[in-house]
C-alpha cells in the first residue's frame, strides 16, 4: 500500500474484506491506472501510487484521509457523490462522477461494492479516469477522446457496460485471487473466464474446464481431485485430477450452484488448505491453479437460501464480475450480429454477407432470452437456410424470431408489462429511489424487483 501505517488502521478486521483489499493491492500495485479503496465514511483505505500521483506534494498527500481530499484536491465533502449509491443499493454495478460544477472532480470512472462475510457493503473498489485531466487545469480539448474498442479478447461490445466490464477484466486477469462470473445462460461466462486466462501470466499453461452440472457428485470428486487404483469399482488404474492438470494454469468451474453441500464443503477445503487428496487416497497433492467459477444463479439468494454455502462464497467470490444479458447492452447487437454474420459466412465458405437496416433495428429490439448464444444460433439459421448478398429482414424474422403475435393474448401481456413497469417507476420515486423499500411497497423479493428492473431497462 502507498500509506500502510495509515491504510492498515483502516481497514475493517474482516476476512473477506482483508483478502479482498490484499488482491486488489497486488492487482493494483504496479498499475499506471489509478485504484483505490474508500469505506463507508470515504476514508482511503487502499490507494496505489498512480491515484496518489494526482498529489504534487508527496508529504502532504500522506496525510489525506478523505477521498475528496486526497484526489480533488478540496478540503471539504463534494456535494453529493454518486458513489454513495454502491452502499445504498448494493445491487449496483458501478457509478461514475464527472462534477457537478461545485468543484473539482475527482475523476472517479468507476465503484464497485465490495462486501464483507455477512454480505454487506461496507467499502468499494474505485476506478479513476486514465489520466488526471479532471484535477488539473487541462480541458476536453486539450486531449482528443480515445477511441472505444470493439472488444476484449473474444468479448465482443462497445456499451458502456461492457467497457466497464473490460476495465476490469484486464484489472483482475494479473492476479491470481478466485473469481467468479455471474450472469444468465448464454451471457459468454466461459468466454469470459478463458479471456482472463489469456491475459493472465499462466496464458501459456492449461485451461481447463469443469460443467459440474453435468457430473453426479461421486464422479465430479473423482474428475477434479483425481483417484487411486481400487478406490470403487471401476478404478483399475490411478488417474489425475482436473485440478492436478491444470497445474499453473486455470480452473474453470462452470455451474458452481448445482453442486452439493458435500461437495462444497471439499472444495471449500481445497480453497483453504491449497491442496487436494485423490478419492482413496492418503497422501495430499499440492496444486498451483488459479480457480475461476460461473453460476448463472443468484449465489446470494441460494445463501439466503442455505442451499450454498457462505464460506465457500466468499472463497470463490474475492473478485466478483457481472456480464450482463443482451437487453442490458442492446446496442452491442447491431455490432454482434455483424461480427456472427462474418464469422458464419467464412465458416460456411460463403463470401460476407450484408444485413439491413431494418432487419438490424428488429434484431435489437428483440427479447433475446437466450442472450448472446441464441442470437448466435438464429445468425447461424439464416445465412445457411438463406441466399443473396444480404440477410434479408423477413429471412430473419421467419429463421429467427418469428412472426409477431397480434393476438388478444399478446396485447394483454404487454398491458400487464407496461401496468408493472409503471408501478416499479412510482415505486422508486416514492421511496427516493431505495430499492429495498421499493419491494416491500410492491410486496414482492427483492431479487424479483431486481430481475424486472433488467428485464423493463429500468435505471
Amino acid at each position: 500500500m502507498s500509506d500502510p501505517e495509515r491504510s492498515s488502521n483502516l481497514v475493517p478486521q474482516d476476512p473477506i474484506i482483508t483478502a479482498r483489499v490484499e488482491a486488489i493491492r497486488q492487482l493494483a500495485g504496479g498499475l499506471s491506472d489509478r485504484v483505490a479503496v474508500m469505506d463507508q465514511s470515504f476514508n482511503v483505505v487502499y490507494a496505489n501510487e498512480a491515484a496518489w500521483s494526482v498529489q504534487e506534494n508527496t508529504l502532504v498527500r500522506r496525510q489525506h484521509a478523505k477521498c475528496y481530499e486526497a484526489f480533488a484536491n478540496r478540503t471539504d465533502p463534494c456535494g453529493t457523490c454518486p458513489a454513495i449509491k454502491v452502499f445504498e443499493t448494493p445491487e449496483v454495478q458501478c457509478v461514475s462522477c464527472s462534477g457537478g460544477g461545485d468543484g473539482k472532480a475527482c475523476g472517479m470512472q468507476q465503484a464497485f461494492p465490495l462486501t464483507d462475510a455477512n454480505g454487506s457493503v461496507v467499502s468499494m473498489l474505485v476506478l479513476f479516469q486514465p489520466t488526471s485531466k479532471s484535477v488539473q487545469a487541462a480541458t476536453a480539448e486539450d486531449s482528443p477522446t480515445t477511441p472505444l474498442a470493439n472488444g476484449l479478447g473474444d468479448l465482443i461490445g462497445r456499451s458502456p457496460i461492457m467497457q466497464q466490464l473490460f476495465d476490469m477484466t484486464r484489472l483482475v486477469a494479473e492476479s491470481s485471487a478466485t473469481v467468479l462470473i455471474q450472469g444468465e445462460s448464454g451471457t459468454g461466462k466461459e468466454l469470459l473466464a478463458k479471456t482472463i486466462h489469456a491475459l493472465s501470466p499462466r496464458r501459456d499453461r492449461p485451461f481447463v474446464v469443469v460443467d459440474c452440472g453435468s457430473l453426479p457428485e461421486t464422479l465430479l470428486e473423482s474428475e477434479l481431485f483425481g483417484h487411486v487404483k481400487g478406490a470403487f469399482t471401476g478404478a483399475v488404474m490411478n488417474k489425475r485430477g482436473l485440478f492436478d492438470e491444470a497445474d499453473g494454469g486455470t480452473i474453470f468451474l462452470d455451474e458452481i450452484a448445482d453442486t452439493t453441500p458435500t461437495f462444497q464443503a471439499k472444495l471449500l477445503r481445497v480453497l483453504q488448505e491449497g491442496e487436494i487428496k485423490p478419492v482413496g487416497g492418503t497422501r495430499t497433492v499440492k496444486i498451483h491453479a488459479r480457480v475461476i467459477s460461473a453460476s448463472n444463479k443468484d449465489l446470494t439468494e441460494l445463501v439466503k437460501a442455505k442451499t450454498f454455502r457462505q464460506d465457500l462464497y466468499y472463497r470463490l467470490a474475492v473478485l466478483p464480475l457481472y456480464l450482463p444479458a443482451l437487453r442490458e447492452r442492446r446496442d452491442d447487437i447491431p455490432l454482434l450480429v455483424r461480427h456472427f454474420v462474418a464469422a458464419s459466412c467464412a465458416r460456411h465458405h460463403q463470401p460476407v454477407r450484408s444485413v439491413e437496416e431494418r432487419a438490424l433495428r428488429l434484431l435489437r429490439d428483440a427479447p433475446w432470452p437466450g442472450n448472446v448464444r441464441q442470437l448466435q444460433h438464429y445468425i447461424e439459421r439464416a445465412v445457411v437456410t438463406t441466399v443473396g448478398p444480404s440477410l434479408p429482414c423477413q429471412d430473419l424474422l421467419d429463421q429467427a424470431l418469428g412472426e409477431e403475435d397480434e393476438s388478444l393474448r399478446s396485447a394483454s401481456r404487454g398491458a400487464v408489462a407496461h401496468t408493472e413497469r409503471t408501478r416499479i417507476v412510482d415505486a422508486l420515486q416514492k421511496t427516493a429511489g431505495n430499492r429495498l423499500k421499493a419491494a416491500k411497497l410492491l410486496r414482492i423479493s427483492r431479487a424479483s424487483l431486481y430481475n424486472k428492473l433488467r428485464a423493463y431497462s429500468i435505471e
